[in-house]
């Protein structure tokens, strides 16, 4: 145990993604001289949630207040921005309207308002009229403008979080077994055959997270269920200038499908969410059966399927007809057609469901013997990835201290 040499690291972290890779900056910021490993199986940073998402820098202005979503998005906001501006990083703090198209909206807009102002946001409420002085294309009963939204390039700050980190970071490098004894500490073999021995293990893993967790031997109680976000591209960007969202339901984690003016000055449009047939499922076509199986196995995902079925025929609705889709966009934007929208890449939410159905709402991050695990991160977790990096940092750097 005393023996350095015994250990190919202090701390290994599995997941190279902005919370994986802020969490090593984070580690090597707080306790120079700390030996890190990231391992990520792909060739590259940021290929999943990181980098397929709509690049935004979320206010908070959704979140409960006092919840880990709430203070990491609104507190990561400003560090985010920070962070770009000091690396040269492309992004831009462009504000975003949200847009109340029906009456029955509108509460869930004062709602939001009230809730902003709880969690320290700059809340501008604004009549139909008004609503043309940010965007002239877009109709609406009333509508909101929050001016610390903005848009950056995550893949990027993914990038320099790396550089930044002095981690050494392996690529290609997918986790196959790991054997956890909590007198010594954790050895983690990949499917090349290495194997990686550390004191602490911090898993990042994102639509893996659960199962890198179970292959650690702890029980995480709740599965990712992926749901795929499908986007379009506006191919006549010139018909919004910034970001619009519709007024979210309380009762899912989604946004709904919005408008998102992105630091390339093009537009994405989305996205939807529909239950993936692969934790990578980009598509119709990529069915993984046993991933499958696995949904379908537990519980919650039934307990779902009941209670929001509704909902979820409606997205799957959008998902296979374009007209549909194009329908929910001219709710917000009358001038828009199904020939302005182009398809683009897709995502996949690594939502965290407990087994009585219950969407998790919050950042989800548990403890074991030398490991610490981030069970739930999907948006605003790339807003608020140096909050997070830094509480996971402390967790890790805690149990190393105890090791």
């Amino acid at each position: 145990m005393r023996t350095e040499k015994v250990y190919d690291c202090d701390v290994l972290v599995v997941g190279g993604g902005i919370v994986g890779l802020s969490t090593a900056f984070a580690i090597t910021r707080a306790a120079p001289g700390t030996r890190v490993t990231v391992l990520e199986k792909e060739p590259g940073p940021a290929r999943h949630q990181t980098g397929r998402n709509s690049g935004v820098i979320h206010s908070g202005i959704y979140y409960r207040p006092g919840s880990l979503k709430a203070r990491y998005a609104v507190r990561g906001a400003t560090e985010m921005v920070k962070f770009c501006t000091e690396y040269g990083i492309a992004h831009a703090v462009t504000g975003k309207l949200i847009v109340a198209t029906e009456r029955t909206e509108l509460p869930r807009l004062h709602a939001l308002v009230q809730r902003g102002r709880e969690n320290g946001i700059p809340v501008r409420e604004l009549g139909a009229a008004q609503i043309a002085e940010y965007e002239p294309e877009v109709r609406g009963l009333a509508a909101i403008h929050v001016g610390t939204t903005g848009v950056c390039d995550f893949v990027g700050v993914a990038r320099q979080l790396a550089h930044a980190s002095g981690a050494e970071i392996r690529y290609g490098a997918q986790v196959d077994r790991v054997d956890r004894r909590p007198e010594r500490g954790v050895a983690v073999r990949t499917r090349a055959g290495d194997v990686v021995r550390a004191r602490v293990l911090v898993n990042c893993a994102g639509l893996y997270c659960d199962e890198v967790a179970r292959l650690t031997g702890d029980e995480p109680d709740v599965r990712i269920v992926p749901f795929r976000g499908e986007y379009y591209e506006l191919a006549r960007p010139e018909l919004v200038r910034g970001l619009v969202y519709p007024v979210p339901d309380p009762a899912f984690p989604f946004l709904g499908v919005h408008l998102t003016r992105g630091i390339d000055s093009g537009v994405h449009v989305g996205p939807n969410a529909v239950p993936a047939l692969a934790r990578e499922g980009y598509g119709w076509g990529v069915v993984r059966p046993r991933e499958v199986a696995g949904t379908l196995a537990w519980p919650g995902s039934w307990r779902i399927a009941r209670a929001h079925w509704r909902y979820g025929a409606g997205e799957l609705r959008r998902s296979v007809s374009k007209r549909a889709f194009t329908a929910a966009v001219r709710r917000l934007l009358p001038a828009v057609t199904e020939d302005d929208l182009v398809p683009a890449a897709a995502g996949v939410r690594a939502q965290a469901v407990l087994r009585d159905g219950t969407l998790v709402d919050d950042f989800l991050i548990h403890e074991g013997p030398r490991a610490i695990h981030v069970l739930n991160a999907p948006s605003p977790a790339a807003t608020a990835s140096l909050p997070i990096g830094r509480e996971v940092a402390r967790r890790a750097l805690a149990a190393l201290g105890g090791a």
